[in-house]
């Protein structure tokens, strides 16, 4: 039995799926089924009832899980420990990110953090916020940037805020924009023609509770894009949309107008796991991170006064 084959065992049993859990944990398919054959071997029995379109654990299976998960724990955990003595030097941080914030803030962070501790390891991970939580409680992650108000947290986990972004009115700066005024209501606003990311994304549910509460209806053009594309396609005047701040100031060619009655907000939280002390890198992490806020907040304050 390897660590190796323990990870491959838990992907697989985390995503219901060989391909899917190869894509994963970086190999090709044929080889995680080599290790999962070499696992179930040394074990003497079957680990996965392999159905048609679906693979679920058997009774052996569902008793070697949790131990799996822990052996991979300790070993997440070895690797923090000698991370620590060789100070930043070396070392790992694996951090999760939503993928608004990746675009952004998180894209600020990852470059001066890069530059200064250039032997740390960083791995991302670019996923809603709930499904960071439990990637997060899982030990898959160090530190996960969620939006408060999508994310569950159990006594394991802890939230610590650090900002409320305000949600704007992205249109395209090549036309003309859309009021008179700095702001606009969700009633005017659904008057325009938006562009709209997939259903199950965290910003979409936002905007669509939003206009179902005041008894609106959304002109949609467009959906079922990640945000990135959004903004590309707002830039070129396909239609205007509900971007965070800190996201739209990262776009050439948008303008932004501040959304009023109601205001939209969304609380940006960072999560880790509570028994566990933040390592030196998740730290530094962290110093950069509030930097970095404090800066994208100032250039959002400067664009919704019309100073930038």
């Amino acid at each position: 039995m390897t660590l190796d084959q323990l990870a491959c065992f838990v992907a697989v049993t985390r995503v219901g799926h060989f391909t899917r859990a190869a894509d994963e944990v970086g190999i090709a398919q044929p080889s995680l089924s080599r290790q999962i054959a070499a696992l179930e071997k040394d074990l003497g029995t079957r680990l996965f009832d392999r159905g048609a379109g679906a693979v679920t654990l058997t009774d052996a299976g569902e008793a070697l899980l949790p131990v799996a998960i822990r052996m991979l724990e300790d070993r997440a955990a070895a690797y923090r420990q000698i991370g620590e003595l060789n100070g930043l030097v070396k070392g790992r941080l694996r951090l999760g990110a939503t993928p608004s914030l990746c675009i952004s803030l998180v894209a600020d962070v990852l470059s001066r953090f890069h530059a200064i501790y250039p032997g740390i390891e960083l791995h991302l991970t670019e996923a809603g916020s709930r499904t960071l939580v439990t990637k997060l409680d899982q030990g898959e992650l160090d530190l996960a940037l969620v939006v408060a108000e999508r994310t569950d947290i159990d006594s394991g986990l802890v939230l610590t805020p650090l900002l409320s972004e305000e949600l704007v009115v992205v249109s395209s700066a090549g036309k003309p924009p859309l009021t008179r005024h700095h702001s606009m209501t969700l009633a005017e606003l659904a008057n325009e023609e938006l562009v709209a990311c997939h259903a199950n994304y965290d910003l979409r549910l936002t905007v669509d509770r939003a206009f179902a509460a005041a008894g609106l209806q959304a002109r949609t053009v467009v959906e079922g894009a990640e945000l990135d594309a959004v903004l590309r396609f707002v830039a070129h005047g396909i239609g205007v949309s509900v971007a965070p701040m800190m996201a739209a100031l990262h776009y050439p060619g948008l303008r932004t107008t501040r959304l009023t009655a109601p205001q939209l907000t969304r609380t940006i939280s960072l999560a880790h796991r509570a028994h566990l002390a933040p390592t030196r890198a998740s730290a530094a992490f962290h110093t950069l991170l509030d930097d970095a806020i404090a800066e994208n907040t100032a250039r959002a304050l400067a664009s919704l006064s019309g100073e930038a």
